[in-house]
């Protein structure tokens, strides 16, 4: 096992026993999820799925997956990195052996494991209240959950470069999942909106994640030029967001 490797699975076990300690976290990273999904499909009636060839148990799974990734793992992990930097911990680690990129990966690795399996377990219950049966490209939403948790991990540690405080973080990263969960589809699907407003937020950072996911249920745009496209704008926002972590990134408390 190389070094990286072992202090990663070291502190991610820290971070993972954390985690766990606190009931607050809990709450709000496995039940607030859950519970908006359940209420999103109050309104989710309001708009004309069937016109757009849409089943509701099919919406609610991509719905899901945008929840998860934004409310699951974005705001938490954002508040978490703020936290070890004003701990003085991110300050510390660097003075060692371990390198930036295990620093700042060690606190997302147990988060995004409980985003993806907490996306599985939603997906798996709706999928049988739906009766929705298999998914037709189960590969393509395991992809866009996957690329999903690695853009959003991304943004949530550039989001930190604007949060002086972990009170100040709360408010930044409701401003960013507000605009994540309104552009991705995951609030208002896609396939319900005027084309043009379709394409243009086809673009955007989590709405290829979202379609993705949705792919993967219903069979559509799965081919594999559709695909490549999703998944290379999905690594063109992670890796812009991976630069702006690099030069934005603090490490230590500010001023």
């Amino acid at each position: 096992m190389s070094t990286a490797v072992a202090h990663l699975t070291a502190l991610s076990r820290v971070e993972l026993s954390l985690f766990a300690r606190s009931k607050t976290n809990l709450f709000n990273v496995l039940v607030i999820p859950v519970l908006i999904t359940m209420g999103t499909t109050t309104f989710m009636d309001q708009y004309d799925l069937a016109g757009a060839g849409l089943a509701m148990g099919q919406v609610m799974i991509s719905t899901s997956a945008g929840i998860v990734l934004v409310m699951a793992l974005y705001a938490p992990l954002t508040g978490v990195y703020v936290l070890r930097r004003e701990d003085h911990l991110l300050k510390r680690l660097r003075t060692g052996e371990v390198n930036d990129t295990v620093i700042l990966a060690s606190p997302a690795v147990p988060m995004v494991v409980v985003a993806v399996l907490q996306f599985a377990l939603i997906a798996a219950a709706v999928t049988v209240i739906a009766g929705l049966g298999a998914p037709a490209a189960p590969h393509l939403a395991l992809l866009g959950i996957l690329l999903g948790a690695l853009l959003t991990t991304a943004v949530a540690a550039l989001t930190t470069a604007v949060a002086r405080t972990a009170e100040s973080a709360q408010g930044v990263s409701t401003m960013g999942f507000l605009f994540l969960l309104l552009t991705s589809g995951t609030l208002i699907p896609m396939g319900v909106l005027p084309d043009i407003f379709g394409d243009v937020l086809g673009y955007f950072p989590l709405t290829p994640a979202i379609s993705l996911v949705q792919s993967g249920w219903t069979g559509e745009d799965a081919g594999l030029g559709s695909t490549l496209i999703r998944v290379a704008t999905i690594v063109a926002w992670t890796a812009l967001a991976t630069w702006g972590v690099r030069r934005w990134f603090r490490w230590e408390p500010r001023d």
